[in-house]
């Protein structure tokens, strides 16, 4: 029996095909947004070193990068593993989320939000910033899902946005008045409001724990090797973005985490 010809296999090769297509389309917000190019005026992708446009052949997700053996057609020069994994982990996203959701409003948001999240925990993880063109909008994005039946009720995503909100600012406030430096970016208040509006009042404490956990081991494990110290300043948008989708796509026992 011919496996592919199995309508299950082919729907979900379908939504990959689609989530790599889109992980192309995040590589290119992860690359102009923090350098503020236009992705709507869109001038053509150029390989990063010597700036020649890439063909249309050359830029088919994860088939080119492993045709070209991860280098430019034209100078040769290496090309960011980054990108197909991108394209990979995209495409994997919408392959979980078809299997766990369906074709539902849900499966939508949280496919779409894990996509918008795997982009802002690049973008900070690079430049230590999270767009606001990115996280003003998922606030409204989490808002109208809840209103259509997504992953929380509308309640709850109200609430969620502002604790997800207020939590950060606090600790903005009482940072700043105790090491007179501010313990968290603004960014990272906009972008838990838009946690809280999609996953509500639980959801975004658990994350924001989960995350805290994971920014404290790596914490650790950069002093432990030398390589930082308590002062090192890390991308805590890198955590929240892997805490999300820990939190959306891994088994329900993880709500234990949350105290509430």
């Amino acid at each position: 029996m011919d496996v592919f010809a199995q309508p299950l296999v082919m729907f979900y090769a379908f939504a990959f095909a689609w989530g790599a297509v889109v992980g192309s389309f995040l590589n290119v917000l992860i690359y102009r947004l923090p350098r503020e190019i236009s992705v709507v005026k869109t001038p053509p992708s150029s390989c990063p070193a010597c700036s020649t446009p890439i063909r249309w052949f050359d830029n088919i997700p994860l088939i080119s990068w492993v045709f070209l053996r991860g280098r430019c057609r034209h100078c040769k020069e290496s090309i960011s593993i980054r990108y197909p994994l991108v394209e990979l982990t995209a495409g994997l996203l919408a392959v979980a989320a078809v299997a766990r959701w369906g074709l539902s409003v849900t499966g939508l948001e949280v496919l779409i939000f894990s996509w918008v999240s795997l982009a802002l925990g690049l973008i900070d993880l690079d430049h230590q910033i999270l767009p606001n063109v990115l996280t003003y909008p998922s606030i409204v994005f989490g808002l109208l899902f809840s209103w259509l039946g997504g992953y929380t009720w509308w309640l709850d995503a109200l609430v969620g946005a502002l604790v997800g909100a207020l939590l950060p600012t606090l600790v903005i406030i009482v940072y700043k008045l105790w090491r007179g430096i501010e313990g968290m970016g603004w960014g990272d208040v906009k972008y838990l409001a838009a946690i809280g509006a999609v996953v509500g009042l639980r959801g975004v404490v658990g994350i924001l724990v989960v995350a805290s956990i994971l920014g404290a081991l790596v914490g650790l494990a950069l002093i432990a090797s030398g390589r930082g110290s308590g002062k090192t300043a890390l991308p805590f948008g890198t955590f929240l973005a892997l805490a999300v989708i820990l939190w959306l796509y891994a088994p329900a026992s993880w709500l234990a985490l949350s105290p509430l």
